[in-house]
């Protein structure tokens, strides 16, 4: 099964919806995200679990549990430019199967790929990806479906929810219908199939840095 996993990092992942897959059991996923999680947090839970089988992403940096499978040869990895594997799942979800860009032309990332030359500059061809199930973390929804983000929470989730056959939502907010302001609704109720209501959710931050405070006087 392909699960495409919306957030950055730790931000605006659906944390509850994760457990529910690692609860599940199942094994030999194929994981659709930005990042494969920390350890012991979001998706770092189902490397834990050995039920990851391959990785499409742009950055693994926070995750050692990962980095220790894939260094053994027991998780496959396709590592992508962070905003072509936005684009990728964009057109997957607006139905283009390809797509041309220049990032990654003479790199690694364009091996075995085709290639074509526009106006004088090279391309390289990318597939759009969809995926079985897109699980998406939002911050309020109504029961028709309409989703809502909350500022950096808003990375993958909106276009992950429109490139999966079952798209299912965690909300922590659920209003009635015609609560929402049409203007600001961003990810259409007829891409989600499932909504969750998610309370005390625990939005963890990977790395916390601070500035020494400046001196109130001065010396």
């Amino acid at each position: 099964m392909t699960i495409m996993s919306g957030g950055f990092g730790l931000c605006g992942i659906p944390a509850i919806l994760i457990d529910a897959v690692l609860e599940s059991g199942v094994k030999g996923l194929t994981l659709i995200s930005n990042n494969p999680g920390c350890d012991g947090l979001g998706l770092g839970k189902l490397f834990d679990t050995r039920q990851v089988r391959r990785l499409i992403c742009s950055y693994a940096g926070e995750n050692a549990q990962f980095a220790r499978q894939y260094m053994a040869g027991e998780v496959e990895v396709e590592f992508n430019p962070q905003g072509t594997l936005a684009e990728r799942i964009r057109a997957g979800g607006a139905g283009i199967p390809a797509f041309y860009t220049p990032t990654g032309v003479g790199t690694v990332i364009a091996e075995g790929k085709p290639t074509a030359e526009f106006d004088g500059k090279n391309y390289v061809l990318e597939r759009g990806l969809r995926a079985d199930l897109a699980l998406v973390h939002a911050w309020q929804g109504d029961g028709e479906g309409n989703l809502v983000y909350r500022m950096t929470a808003r990375n993958f989730n909106p276009m992950m929810a429109t490139a999966a056959a079952v798209t299912v939502a965690e909300v922590e907010e659920l209003v009635e219908p015609g609560a929402i302001d049409p203007d600001h609704i961003v990810t259409p109720g007829i891409y989600v199939d499932r909504i969750v209501l998610v309370e005390n959710v625990d939005k963890r931050i990977e790395q916390r840095t601070v500035r020494r405070r400046p001196a109130l006087v001065e010396e």
